[in-house]
């Protein structure tokens, strides 16, 4: 008894080798072979040999006990409507499709995970690009028509028994059959909602599908400082632009009085004449023993460019003669922002001789707000002298304002008649606080500090005079 039991499993395997062999079924390709005569299985098993058999489910929790020669049947997923797009389904594995009909492109399956073979009773089956990442096992096939030209590349794949469907050998989930006419290139991919048909998919990512961004507005061509040359070329102007009047007015009101208009509105804004008094300096002086006054003064009339301007200064003694007094004609022409040059003549008044000088010098606002006045003076009688003067006003508020100052004056030779040594003649230096009840009147007081140098300070020595003196200094200053 134990010896047929054991040799029932090899009458059963030749009887099934006899109704279809590899080589049987290559001599008679594209014809349907009869089913093998099955003993009845009880309900969800089926021979083992079955193309709807499923081993891996032996054992498994809710599939049936099946006797031996025999397994649980596959489980079936629902079948999808023909039409469907499946093109991305199963992302990260890449089930095999066990299909039992023609039809179906299997191209692109396997990329991601070993895409196992497809035993299939039907000829039709493009499976050249399978198994290119994973090794493949070679699926024995009773029919020819297969391409199964690059499976198995890597280690050589064992031949299987025709009939036994190994294609879902190794996977965790069983592959569901998929109906004819399905498109099954693409699986493994990441899933993407199916578009209608027309649409343009191939710039995905990069703008919304579908599309046409080639008539969308460009900036403007405005130069910047980087100079893109991928900016749009700019247009010419219109040809009406060129033609009509300088002035469009002039074709709705008179001409000639759209010119005296602008005349006008250039005299006023343009054009302006603007004409100044400055009283830098009016002041009382108190000195050793001796009481005086002093002023410096300056003032102009012209426009930004072109102006007229005057200056005079001197001083002098309570009870006493003027010791000096001067006065200056002068052109000025701006020449810098903050800068003028200057010309003209000087007329100087003293006890010891009067002077006639020609003038020429700069005059302007210096960096950190200096003000600053430079001359050189050439006198009717051929004597070069020089003076400079430099004065910075330091607000300690909105009304309080100090004044450091100083001037120098220079000679290129001595002049006795003068009382003025060459070199450095003179250095003063003071400094005066004002307080300004309106920007146009400002009471002030100071200090004044004065030196005489070389041959200068000899010759008012000899006149009984001291070569260094200081004085405090009252007075106003005032501008309109």
């Amino acid at each position: 008894m134990k010896t047929s039991v054991a040799i029932l499993p090899l009458i059963l395997a030749a009887a099934s080798a006899a109704a279809g062999t590899p080589a049987l079924a290559q001599s008679h390709a594209g014809h349907a072979m009869p089913a093998p005569v099955r003993q009845a299985l009880p309900e969800g098993c089926v021979a083992r040999g079955s193309p709807t058999a499923d081993a891996s489910r032996t054992g498994m929790p809710g599939a049936p006990t099946c006797p031996t020669g025999a397994v649980p049947v596959r489980l079936q997923a629902p079948a999808m409507p023909a039409g469907h797009d499946m093109s991305t389904m199963g992302q990260t594995p890449a089930p095999a499709a066990a299909s039992a009909r023609a039809g179906h492109d299997m191209s692109a399956m396997g990329q991601t995970q070993p895409a196992p073979a497809a035993a299939s009773p039907h000829a039709g089956h493009d499976m050249s690009t399978m198994g290119q990442t994973q090794p493949a096992p070679a699926a024995a096939s009773p029919h020819v028509g297969h391409d199964m030209s690059t499976m198995g590349q890597t280690p050589p794949a064992p031949a299987m028994p025709a009939g036994h469907d190994m294609s879902t050998m190794g996977q965790t989930q069983p592959a569901p059959a998929m109906p004819a006419g399905h498109d099954m290139s693409t699986m493994g991919q990441t899933p993407a909602p199916a578009m209608p048909a027309g649409h343009d998919m191939s710039t995905m990512g990069q703008t919304p599908a579908g599309y046409d961004m080639s008539g969308m507005a460009m900036p403007p061509d405005v130069p910047t400082s980087a100079d893109n040359p991928g900016r749009p070329p700019e247009a010419p102007a219109p040809a009406g632009a060129t033609r009509g009047p300088t002035n469009a007015a002039d074709l709705l009101f008179d001409p000639a009085e759209m010119a005296a208009a602008r005349a006008q509105l250039r005299v006023e804004h343009g054009n302006v004449r603007t004409t100044a008094v400055i009283l830098d300096q009016l002041e009382a002086t108190f000195g050793d023993d001796e009481e005086g006054y002093a002023w410096n003064a300056q003032g102009w009339s012209g426009g930004d460019i072109n102006r007229f301007w005057w200056k005079s200064e001197g001083e002098g003694a309570f009870g006493g003669e003027v010791e000096e007094a001067e006065i200056q004609a002068l052109y000025s022409r701006a020449f810098r922002p903050f800068f003028d040059f200057q010309t003209g003549l000087r007329q100087t008044y003293r006890p010891e001789g009067d002077r006639t000088d020609l003038v020429v010098g700069i005059q302007g606002l210096a960096p950190y707000w200096f003000e600053v006045d430079g001359a050189v003076f050439l006198s009717n009688k051929g004597e070069l002298t020089a003076r400079g003067e430099a004065e910075y006003d330091q607000r300690i508020t909105n009304r309080w304002i100090v004044q450091p100052r100083a001037e120098v004056v220079l000679s290129a030779e001595d002049i006795p008649e003068l009382r003025i040594g060459s070199g450095l003649s003179s250095l003063q230096v003071g400094a005066r606080l004002r307080y300004e009840f309106r920007k146009e009147f400002a009471p002030y007081v100071g200090v004044e500090w004065t030196r005489s140098f070389g041959n200068t300070a000899d010759f008012l020595e000899a006149d009984g005079r001291s070569a260094e003196d200081t004085r405090l200094v009252v007075g106003i200053r005032a501008w309109f």
